[in-house]
């Protein structure tokens, strides 16, 4: 029988995993804020999709062979922080602008792509998968079990992705960012670039 309140438990950890403020919820943020509600929600979905997919590899017990595989994650540890410094070097870059130009990005699969290519390419994410599902789950619980656990975290990582979409596209929020768009870049540059170096020098630090 399925216990509820191991899914509780793991919706729990899972919320607090996603919606901790990291490269992820940042990207959202500063693409809804610039470009407005649709290309943040088309980002937000993309990166849910990214780690629906990081979930499906945890739920399937690939995710294990993974972490198991030196070269496997060292290789995707390099992309992710490769990755994570070409954002940085994008938002240095449109810091670098004196004038306030709003962003027309409005292709929808360009934006999707984006979010989809920010998850897909972080190793952290699969790892996380796999220390909620642990927390919740036992050895004794069905694959029926793992794969309803999972399903409502991805359900979870829209609702949470797409909500700081809408949050960060309000009016007000646009604004903000207007008035101070040089110095959030520039943060959101400098934050980048941290993740994306610390990522690359955990990919050759000793296991």
């Amino acid at each position: 029988m399925f216990d509820f309140s191991s899914l509780f438990t793991i919706a729990l950890a899972f919320i607090i995993a996603v919606a901790t403020p990291g490269p992820a919820t940042l990207a959202v943020a500063t693409i809804s804020m610039s470009s407005g509600r649709k290309p943040g929600l088309m980002f937000g979905l993309g990166l849910s999709a990214g780690l629906a997919f990081w979930g499906l590899v945890a739920a399937t017990g690939l995710g294990a062979i993974l972490q198991a595989s030196t070269y496997a994650l060292t290789a995707l540890k390099i992309l992710g922080g490769l990755y994570l410094l070409w954002l940085a070097l994008n938002a240095a870059r449109s810091a670098s602008r004196k004038n306030s130009v709003l962003k027309e990005v409005t292709q929808a699969k360009h934006n999707f792509r984006r979010g989809l290519l920010l998850n897909l390419s972080n190793p952290k994410a699969v790892v996380a998968w796999m220390a909620v599902l642990a927390l919740g789950l036992g050895n004794e619980q069905s694959s029926l079990h793992i794969f309803i656990a999972a399903g409502t975290c991805i359900l979870l990582g829209i609702l949470i992705n797409c909500g700081y979409a809408l949050i960060f596209s309000t009016p007000g929020a646009m604004k903000g960012y207007q008035k101070t768009r040089r110095w959030i870049e520039g943060v959101v540059a400098g934050l980048f670039a941290i993740a994306g170096f610390g990522l690359i020098r955990s990919a050759f630090a000793r296991q």
